[in-house]
Formats: C-alpha cells, structure tokens, sequence
C-alpha cells in the first residue's frame, strides 16, 4: 500500500474476510446445534426464534440474519439430517454384497442416531405432526431415493443373493428399528433402568438388530 494511503491492502481484505467467514461458520453451527434441541423439544410450534437464540448465546437478529426466519431454520435442520440418512446407501450397486450392504447401513444408522439423538427426534415430531413441511419431500425425492434401492434390492433376490422380502418394508424396518433408541431414549432407559446407554450397550443392539434383520432376508452378518 503506498505511504499515506487509506485503502487496505489485498492480503489483510484477506484476512478481514477469513476471519468473517470463520465467524459465520462457527455462529451458524451454534444456531443450528441450538435449534435442534430446541425444535426437538418443543416441536415446531412450540419453538421460537427467541429460545433457539438464548439457547446459542446469541442475539436474536443474529439467528434471522444468517437463518432468514424460523420456518427456514426448521426446514434446514430436517433437510441436514435426511441427506446425512440418505448418503449411507448412495453409492449402492448390484454388485455389492446384500449382507454387507445391509450390515453396513444398520451399523452406520445406529452410529447416526446416537451421534444426532435430537435430528432423529426432530424428523420423527415432523412425521407425528403429519409432515407438513415435507410433504413435497417424502412424495418426491425420498419415494425416488427408496424406489431406486428397492429395485437393487429386487435384483439381488432374482438373483438368489437374498429373500424376496419387500424391500420397501425392509428400509421402513430398518428405519424405524435404529432409530427407537433416540426417538424413544426416556422408554428405553426407563425400563432398562440405566441412566444412559454405554457404548457397549450400543454395540449389543446394533449386533442384534443386524443379526435378526439379515436373517429374515436369508442372510448372515460377517462375524457369524
């Protein structure tokens, strides 16, 4: 910059705008992680712009500038968290092994609710409430997403790979089955009586769960 200049030079506009963009990334993280336990909790109604923003340890004008409104914040979280559900079977191909596939998509789907417990809840108070901010979703892209590992799934049973089981009831089993112990935590604990569940816990389910579901397709996970 020359002497006696006021404009900045390039590398600290650089800077100035790392800086900016850390800020942001960091700010809307903590929105989002405090919007979802507050959605979870309250449901959609029930939340406002004002909790989610004392639950982030920002300002309210914060939450709108980088969420644009409510609605739009509620509709992001249930995106998130479906494209993290959906990315575990994207790469799937009638070649690959049924029983690993299968096994795979358990034990990652078990791994996810654990590690997102109120995303898990979040979708399943939209589901309860009659999805009405996903209708378009669940009618169009997921029935697609579903449809075209179905007939993967027919294919590996034509095959002889696997039973012919319906495999659209089988993705709404294994839905459903690894995602209770996030969506139904306080029953579980309840009548186990623990306080929480212990990483071995985990394991002994997502064990269970792939044995008894691989062998209603007529398969065996790989540890037997």
């Amino acid at each position: 910059m020359a002497e006696g200049s006021s404009t900045p030079d390039k590398p600290r506009l650089q800077e100035r705008g790392e800086a900016n963009g850390a800020t942001r990334q960091r700010n809307e993280r903590e929105i989002l992680a405090a919007a979802e336990k507050v959605f979870a909790t309250h449901g959609y109604r029930g939340a406002s712009v004002q909790a989610i923003a004392e639950a982030a340890g920002l300002p309210k004008s914060n939450v709108l500038y980088y969420m644009g409104s409510k609605r739009g914040l509620y509709v992001r979280l249930l995106e998130r968290m479906m494209a993290r559900w959906n990315a575990l079977l994207d790469d799937l191909s009638v070649d690959d092994d049924p029983a690993e596939v299968l096994e795979a998509f358990i034990r990652s789907k078990m791994a996810l609710s654990r590690r997102h417990p109120e995303g898990s809840r979040l979708f399943a108070a939209e589901i309860l409430g009659g999805a009405p901010f996903l209708q378009e979703y669940l009618r169009g892209e997921l029935r697609d997403w579903v449809g075209e590992r179905s007939q993967i799934f027919r294919q590996w049973a034509e095959r002889g790979l696997m039973d012919p089981v319906d495999p659209v009831w089988l993705i709404f089993l294994i839905w459903s089955a690894t995602q209770h112990y996030a969506d139904f935590e306080a029953q579980v604990l309840g009548i186990t009586d623990r306080d929480e569940l212990s990483d071995a816990d985990v394991e002994q389910i997502t064990s269970f769960l792939t044995r008894v579901i691989l062998k209603g397709c007529g398969l065996r996970p790989r540890e037997a």
